[in-house]
């Protein structure tokens, strides 16, 4: 069966965003001026191009996840472009009980399906007939379904090396999880892998 990868940046006192959803406090916040390490940057986009698929929240969908990776992938010269270029390509399902395609989303629904259903039903399937592992990119509610739910095969934490006090946290209750590997570079970032 495939695997579901999860992969996301959090601070060091474990919150996605701040209470008002925004993530100004990272190092990259997934703007135009990639601020990673060359390291972390390759890190990256490695891990996402493992997978064939690729699974984001509506919120995410509505808000113009595909018009933007779109854009970064037309620039051979962006720094983002491999990660952008196979963001662009991968099959891509928005998770969601109320979104349909007749609701337009910036980038439109080119290589874009939606998962709807319930989630552990949908993902379970997905995970036996996708055509290779499955990366997921999205808020704290989507992401806590699913870990609440026992969905993510492995983590990719990206922490960055700052506490934002309170915010929206993934983690909705305890979870026990098993340290694979620790890597710090030289951003200040360390990124936590866990099954």
């Amino acid at each position: 069966m495939n695997k579901l990868i999860l992969e996301t940046q959090i601070s060091i006192d474990g919150f996605i965003a701040d209470k008002n959803g925004s993530t100004d406090w990272m190092i990259w916040n997934w703007g135009p001026e990639w601020t990673w390490d060359e390291d972390l940057q390759k890190y990256h986009t490695d891990l996402n191009k493992s997978a064939s698929t690729i699974i984001i929240s509506s919120q995410m969908a509505k808000e113009g996840f595909n018009a933007h990776w779109q854009a970064a992938a037309s620039d051979p010269n962006d720094k983002r472009y491999q990660f952008a270029h196979h963001i662009h390509h991968a099959s891509k399902y928005v998770a969601s009980t109320t979104l349909t395609k007749e609701v337009e989303i910036p980038g439109g629904w080119d290589k874009t399906n939606i998962l709807n259903g319930d989630l552990k039903e949908s993902i379970t399937a997905l995970k036996k007939s996708a055509s290779g592992n499955m990366i997921v990119y999205g808020g704290a509610t989507l992401l806590a379904n699913l870990i609440n739910e026992d969905l993510i095969d492995e983590y990719h934490l990206i922490v960055n090396p700052v506490a934002i006090g309170s915010g929206l946290s993934i983690f909705k209750k305890r979870k026990q999880l098993k340290l694979i590997k620790s890597t710090p570079f030289a951003c200040g970032v360390v990124v936590n892998q866990y099954a």
